[in-house]
């Protein structure tokens, strides 16, 4: 190989590793397959290796590839961050903030705080990333984030706003019709909604009287949204945030028996520091979201 790899082409491989097939990642490069393929063909001959082989069980990446793969990754997201630093510059006071939040967060809390930062700053567009996994703010996969945990890398700004208090609900009429639980005991008796597969940290902290496994449920998800809308359906008894059980006229269940708290951080890279449009959104979640975890104590 001799020579820099054109950058259009490795954009091409990154849509292919991150998509699994030709056609999805055609898709999210705005190409047609073809053209997708042709990528992908050059930059093979450019490399004199396969890149990616077809098997029964579809498209495989070869070690080649995937030696790609967290360097594309690092790229895509300069890329992305650099588009979003462009827009600012290019549209004054405006420009785009790419928050990430947990799936619950990002759901049930943001929207109602996103609302009054875009009528407060209607120049300002905003990108939403939700997922339980922290996104990397060193690499810019976000600009701020809302996070459950203290942030442990040095390069962050970080601020502690509160703290959500969690307990056990479950509808009026799943309590009418099932009873209303006093003891631990009694608990496990019921209907309960929990995790599957992804044992979550913050159980070895919890304790309801036996060890907290898969088994006690009689639902088992690992997305805290479907949990929590099978709460609401009156499956079961489930674990939420004691503002939305409020806020939907749950039951709040062994309230003085059971209950753990999360922090509240809002964080962002300290390169970002002088950008006003990510100061006005740290601040306004920062603001935003210490009154929510305020109104737990109300």
């Amino acid at each position: 190989m001799s020579g820099n790899l054109d950058w259009d082409l490795l954009q091409s491989l990154h849509a292919v590793l991150e998509a699994g097939s030709f056609s999805a990642a055609a898709r999210l490069r705005r190409l047609t397959q073809p053209t997708l393929g042709r990528h992908i063909d050059q930059l093979e001959r450019q490399l004199g290796a396969p890149l990616f082989l077809r098997s029964p069980r579809g498209l495989q990446a070869t070690d080649l590839a995937e030696s790609f793969r967290p360097h594309l990754s690092d790229m895509a997201a300069a890329a992305r961050a650099a588009t979003r630093d462009a827009s600012g510059v290019a549209s004054g006071e405006g420009g785009v903030v790419r928050v990430a939040a947990s799936e619950i967060i990002g759901i049930e809390v943001l929207p109602g705080v996103l609302t009054t930062f875009r009528e407060a700053h209607p120049g300002i567009d905003v990108e939403l990333t939700l997922s339980n996994k922290n996104e990397d703010l060193t690499r810019r996969e976000a600009d701020v984030a809302v996070r459950m945990s203290r942030p442990t890398q040095n390069s962050l700004v970080a601020k502690k706003v509160g703290e959500i208090a969690l307990g056990f609900h479950a509808t009026p009429e799943y309590i009418a019709r099932k009873g209303l639980p006093t003891t631990f005991d009694e608990l496990v008796a019921h209907t309960l909604i929990g995790f599957d597969r992804n044992y979550p940290d913050l159980v070895n902290d919890l304790s309801v009287g036996r060890p907290v496994t898969r088994d006690l449920f009689a639902l088992r998800t690992d997305n805290d949204v479907a949990q929590l809308a099978a709460t609401r359906a009156g499956f079961g008894i489930g674990v939420c945030q004691l503002q939305v059980g409020r806020r939907e006229g749950l039951v709040h269940v062994l309230p003085d028996l059971f209950s753990f708290k999360l922090d509240i951080w809002i964080c962002m890279h300290e390169t970002l520091r002088g950008s006003p449009r990510m100061r006005l959104m740290f601040d306004h979640l920062a603001k935003s979201l210490g009154e929510y975890a305020n109104e737990a104590k109300a």
